[in-house]
């Protein structure tokens, strides 16, 4: 049974970040019982007409709560309330961010799951999915590059990659690390100067793309490597193995 999106949400004001706000929100009906084991939330659409936010922030806000283990995600299907009784959960705390070690361990684990996303991109994506992965990049790109809306593109480029791998569990995963690959993206424009950060990240991305829309997996996977080592060097981290 899913419940009427306009009963249990309602516009939310705009304190940062969004998407934390509304897991909480979310979390909140479910401590409530008004969404109960079982029940599937509304669409990402309609909680973002809802919350007057991105589908980007809803998607975040999903991938907190599985993170928790308070959902479930069912590929085709949509997202559902799972029973407290059987909730696990791979949690990775804002505050590892503020580690340096921890932070490295994020983008070594970042490295191994989207340098494999891109290579998979490049021999399974489809055509229908090589153009979402060209929308997300224009997106990057548009007038609003420099602004919260760039940083939501930046992170649909990466989800439209993942879904072209077609396997679910990199889509996941890579769903849920999206919440902290946010953070790290805000610390470097917080850091750097904006414009010189913005256009080094979009030539990186149009690299991968270029690669993936020529199936060239091997291309594809270099170009990966490059951003997540200059994202790395844009936070004053190596990626060395060493």
């Amino acid at each position: 049974m899913e419940p009427k999106t306009d009963r249990l949400f309602s516009g939310i004001d705009r304190p940062e970040p969004l998407h934390l706000a509304i897991a909480a929100r979310i979390a909140d009906e479910i401590a409530s019982g008004r969404l109960m084991p079982g029940n599937k939330l509304p669409s990402e659409h309609d909680m973002a007409s809802s919350f007057n936010v991105s589908r980007n922030v809803i998607r975040e806000a999903i991938a907190c709560l599985r993170a928790d283990g308070v959902i479930e995600s069912r590929q085709g299907l949509g997202a559902f309330v799972l029973d407290p009784r059987v909730r696990q959960a791979i949690r990775i705390h804002s505050e590892a961010l503020e580690n340096e070690d921890k932070l490295k361990s994020l983008f070594e684990l970042r490295g191994l799951l989207e340098i494999l996303s891109a290579e998979l991109a490049a021999n399974r994506r489809t055509d229908v999915q090589l153009d979402a992965i060209r929308d997300a990049l224009a997106e990057m790109e548009g007038d609003e590059r420099l602004t919260y809306a760039g940083v939501d593109a930046d992170l649909d480029f990466h989800h439209r990659v993942a879904e072209a791998t077609n396997n679910e569990y990199i889509i996941e995963f890579l769903n849920f690390m999206g919440q902290r690959i946010r953070q790290t993206i805000l610390a470097a424009r917080a850091t750097h100067n904006i414009d010189t950060i913005v256009e080094a990240t979009i030539a990186e991305h149009r690299t991968i793309f270029e690669a993936i829309s020529a199936q060239d997996a091997l291309a594809a996977g270099q170009a990966m490597r490059k951003h997540i080592d200059g994202a790395a060097r844009r936070l004053g981290l190596s990626t060395s193995p060493n």
